[in-house]
């Protein structure tokens, strides 16, 4: 292990070839198995353009149904640990994720409106759109209320942040209580995170926002670990703290709107990851970032492989397994940060 650590190139291709393999077996497994080797050749042959002679129920399993939904699961994973690992050092929080901040909350809030009401009542206005609408302003109300002379802190920011998270949720318990059980059901299950449905159109624009996103968070390397020390102290290194910390902000926040609006109220994912990722290659951003990256994508394209097969032919949420699988290896985190305090 210390060798790979020591080789960033070299850790980067292991976790590149595990995530090309858990893209794959998710591909390759559900209801109807398709074989590694045939997965590749309907891959490869629609890049190609040379679609002819291929197995018609092949081909609509792996390209029509599975792979894009494979693909989103992958961007989705990737962005919000990204984000987790811009959000905590933008309040020096390790606890810090999409949720403290309120805007996850805010997302569903919006998407929720729009499942319960009608698009009709929002000016036909989609669920989706209603989540990115709904983050944005979350996103604005978060950053007009922790802002004070002009300048933005990290107390501020998480208060806010909870602020406005916990009145999303009341308000959007109060929608649920006014829906009728048929509507209860699929708002139910987006709110605990899905990504039942993804097709190719779900995957442009959260895919621009991670790359344009992961691109500028890495170009910042060097600001966020000065940030990760303090405000003096990155003052001192040149850095214009307030200016940088609303940046982040709005990078952030855009990022998760996008991300949230194709997966619902997935937790654990920003939190969890960047620590996992901070525990192997250490505190520099600049590995922490794409290394997050390849380990959140790694990680939800196997979760949502186990939503869809555990239960089959049914689907569960998979907020479920995100939960399951984070809260353990969180508590793991904190006892042995704990014993790391103690030594």
């Amino acid at each position: 292990m210390r060798r790979i650590l020591g080789r960033p190139v070299l850790l980067y291709a292991t976790l590149a070839v595990a995530l090309v393999a858990a893209v794959t077996a998710a591909v390759s497994m559900g209801t109807v198995t398709v074989s590694a080797h045939d997965v590749w050749q309907v891959i490869l042959r629609h890049m190609t353009g040379d679609t002819a002679g291929l197995d018609p129920l092949q081909e609509q399993i792996v390209w029509e149904l599975r792979l894009p939904r494979v693909l989103v699961a992958a961007v989705v994973g990737a962005g919000l640990s990204v984000i987790g690992v811009g959000l905590q050092a933008l309040v020096r929080n390790p606890l810090a994720d999409p949720y403290m901040l309120g805007i996850t909350p805010g997302a569903s809030l919006g998407a929720v409106l729009v499942l319960a009401m009608g698009s009709a009542a929002f000016g036909g206005l989609g669920a989706t759109g209603g989540a990115f609408a709904a983050a944005v302003l979350t996103m604005a109300t978060v950053f007009l209320i922790a802002q004070r002379s002009g300048q933005l802190t990290d107390t501020r920011l998480i208060l806010a942040g909870v602020a406005v998270g916990y009145l999303a949720v009341a308000a959007t318990s109060f929608v649920q209580l006014q829906t009728n059980p048929n509507q209860l059901a699929g708002i139910m299950f987006w709110l605990m995170g899905s990504l039942a449905g993804a097709a190719w159109s779900d995957l442009r624009i959260p895919a621009v926002a991670l790359a344009l996103g992961a691109v500028w968070l890495f170009a910042q390397g060097r600001a966020l670990n000065a940030l990760m020390v303090g405000d003096d102290a990155a003052a001192g290194l040149g850095v214009d703290v307030h200016r940088f910390r609303r940046r982040l902000l709005v990078v952030t926040s855009l990022m998760t709107a996008t991300v949230v609006v194709v997966a619902g109220g997935l937790g654990f994912v920003g939190l969890v990851i960047p620590h996992i990722a901070r525990l192997v290659v250490g505190a520099e951003h600049r590995r922490v970032l794409p290394t997050s990256l390849l380990v959140g994508a790694t990680f939800l394209v196997l979760v949502d492989l186990a939503s869809r097969t555990v239960a089959r032919p049914n689907e569960l949420p998979a907020g479920i397994f995100t939960a399951g699988i984070g809260v353990p290896v969180l508590l793991w985190l904190l006892r042995r940060t704990r014993r790391g305090e103690q030594a």
